[in-house]
Formats: structure tokens, sequence, C-alpha cells
């Protein structure tokens, strides 16, 4: 499963409850995306979330 690289955000795990009260098992995933991104000074194919890649964190390619 794909993760951030740069907060190492990933999928979550819960238990959805319905109206009834029935519990089964949840995973909310994060929204993550492949982006070409400059690592080291050279441009490179990373996964970041939507976060990382609005706040600033990545300089894209």
């Amino acid at each position: 499963m794909a993760k951030c690289s740069v907060c190492d955000k990933s999928a979550h795990f819960g238990i959805k409850v319905s109206h009834s009260h029935r519990r089964s098992n949840k995973m909310w995933k994060s929204n993550i995306k492949k982006v070409k991104a400059i690592v080291n000074g050279t441009p490179k194919k990373i996964y970041v979330c939507t976060s990382c890649l609005r706040s600033g964190k990545v300089e894209r390619a």
C-alpha cells in the first residue's frame, strides 16, 4: 500500500458502527498521489499525500 514519503502517512483502521449498532472493520485510506518531485537535486517519482503537497513540503519537478 502507498505511504507518504514525507510524513509517513498511510491507511488507518477502525470499526464502522451502523445505525443498528452492528460493527464491522473499516479502513480509511490517505489521499496519496504519485508525484515527480526533486529529491537531493534530482527529479524522482515518489508517493506524497495531498496535505504535504498543499503545505509546500514537496518541491515538484
